[in-house]
């Protein structure tokens, strides 16, 4: 029973409590917790994002937005995310969302390109995007500078940032079978490409950039030698018969080489990067000794000139001084005909080293046309001459003539003219000519017919010969033959005449052999022509 039932004044005291601070409910918590969420992957994909660039192309072929991939070294490090027509429609641009790790692709030099299906002169490349589409390649620059356009590479560059070695500049001529990624050879060992060429702005030449891989890069020095290596040399000398080759690649699409010659302590050392040199046509050329400043001379013949064309020629006693430039004609309004004109190029520095020192030793670097003046006064003298019997090409070939007629140089007309002489064979035809004229001159009809009358009378005379003559020639044959007939009676063996002989000789030596006892009997007695024998005194 419970005390003070009923009793409210005995209620015991209820305890109050404050009242406690609202809490949501666990339903509230999962939206929060995915808008925490979701604010990381905003902030995540910010810190995560790279940069974006803008390339732009001459063609937008094989590129889709949104699913063309920008690579290096078939690495992904980018996607194409738009593509557009420029202002002007020119080009393509392309806009390119690189990743966080390509902040680097963004150095002013760094270049790109489209990889696609290509066929060149290095071999076939891009087969890869036959079946996965075209991509970007990318090559990473250098520079400190950053930037967010740049204009993309038509062709593939044969050469990355990342590849050791040196890159030269060559000056030709022409450009000849060298393309892009044509092979650079040395002792025929593929050791570097060619990685472009352009023509130079006064159009007189091209001018190639060739890249030579490491470590060979250290074969080239400032004495290097650079020709052409396509094609097949063939040559017909005094040595024989020579067929160079190079490899079928060479021979294919073209190629360069090069050699380095020693000229003394230091001339091997390494060219630098960019170096510039000249590029010859063959080997025989590039071993050349350097030609200097050249001589534009014309030569004028009264000859025909079939048989020599430019790039002939200019021989000095075997050594090759210069060639020909062009072949013409001329009216020479004084003696009223014409005259071939033939313009060459010499070099006086191929005269030799002491000829180049003379040049360097003389204040005037001119001193070519003056050293030419003096040969000239001397007896020097252009003249054809053929070169091949079975092509009948021509050369000119210089020479002294001390007999040819005397000739002065005049320095100050352009080109200098140097006078010429006609060569052996056209004196030859001119003698053939001049004797054939005197033949005509000659009554070879009258000759003829005093000859026929001398002949006439030959005959008349062997007429009478036989009639008159020798019939008694034929009497006197026999008188001689009746004469030599008793002769040979006298002299056979059993003779008369041949038995007395013989006694006559016997007797005669018998009296030879008495006169020579009596000889010697004397010469041991010669008191006996005064006494006598000894026995005749008793």
């Amino acid at each position: 029973m419970i005390e003070n039932e009923g009793d409210p004044a005995r209620l015991p005291t209820p305890d109050v409590e404050p009242a406690s601070r609202w809490l949501p409910s666990l339903v509230w918590l999962i939206p929060l917790l995915a808008a925490l969420i979701g604010l990381g992957l905003v902030v995540k994909s910010v810190l995560d994002q790279g940069p974006t660039v803008t390339v732009s192309f001459h063609s937008g072929d094989g590129l889709e937005p949104g699913k063309t991939k920008v690579k290096y070294k078939d690495v992904d490090i980018g996607l194409v995310r738009a593509i557009r027509l420029a202002p002007d429609l020119s080009k393509v641009l392309v806009t390119i969302d690189m990743s966080k790790e390509a902040r680097r692709f963004t150095a002013a030099d760094t270049r790109f390109w489209v990889v696609r299906p290509r066929v060149g002169a290095s071999g076939v490349s891009g087969l890869g995007t036959l079946l996965s589409g075209a991509y970007i390649g990318v090559d990473a620059g250098k520079a400190s500078e950053q930037r967010e356009e740049f204009v993309g590479l038509e062709q593939v560059p044969q050469v990355t940032g990342d590849q050791k070695g040196r890159q030269y500049t060559l000056h030709g001529d022409s450009l000849g079978s060298i393309d892009i990624g044509s092979p650079v050879f040395y002792r025929r060992i593929q050791v570097g490409q060619v990685i472009g060429y352009s023509l130079d702005k006064e159009g007189g030449g091209v001018t190639m950039t060739v890249f030579v891989n490491a470590p060979y890069e250290s074969f080239v020095s400032q004495n290097t030698r650079w020709w052409h290596a396509s094609g097949i040399d063939v040559r017909l000398d005094s040595n024989g018969f020579k067929l160079n080759t190079q490899s079928l690649a060479a021979l294919v699409v073209g190629g360069i080489s090069f050699e380095t010659i020693y000229n003394g302590p230091g001339s091997e050392k390494p060219a630098a990067n960019g170096a510039s040199f000249q590029l010859a046509p063959d080997l025989a050329s590039a071993m050349l000794e350097p030609d200097g400043e050249p001589i534009t001379s014309v030569f004028y013949f009264d000859q025909s000139l079939r048989g020599l064309s430019p790039g002939a020629p200019v021989d000095f006693r075997g050594i090759v001084l210069g060639e020909v430039r062009s072949v013409g004609v001329e009216y020479d309004p004084v003696k009223k005909s014409f005259r071939m004109p033939v313009t060459v190029n010499l070099y006086p520095a191929r005269l030799g080293k002491r000829f180049q020192q003379a040049i360097a030793d003389e204040r005037d670097h001119n001193v070519g046309p003056q050293v030419l003046e003096r040969m000239v006064s001397r007896g020097l003298r252009a003249q054809l001459r053929t070169g091949n019997l079975l092509t009948s090409q021509l050369y000119i070939a210089l020479d002294f003539f001390p007999k040819a007629p005397a000739a002065k140089l005049n320095l100050a007309q352009y080109p200098l003219e140097v006078p010429t002489v006609p060569n052996s064979l056209d004196e030859l035809q001119d003698q053939i000519a001049s004797i054939a004229k005197k033949l005509d001159q000659v009554p070879f009809a009258d000759i003829g017919n005093n000859l026929n009358q001398t002949l006439k009378s030959a005959n008349l005379l062997f007429k009478q010969l036989d009639a008159q003559v020798v019939p008694e020639m034929r009497g006197t044959l026999s008188a001689a033959k009746q004469t030599f007939g008793a002769a040979e009676q006298v002299l056979q063996k059993d003779s008369p005449v041949q038995s007395d002989l013989r006694e006559a000789l016997q007797q005669l030596t018998q009296t030879l052999q008495s006169l020579n006892a009596l000889s010697d009997y004397l010469e041991r007695h010669p008191e006996s022509l005064l006494r006598g024998k000894k026995g005749d005194q008793k």
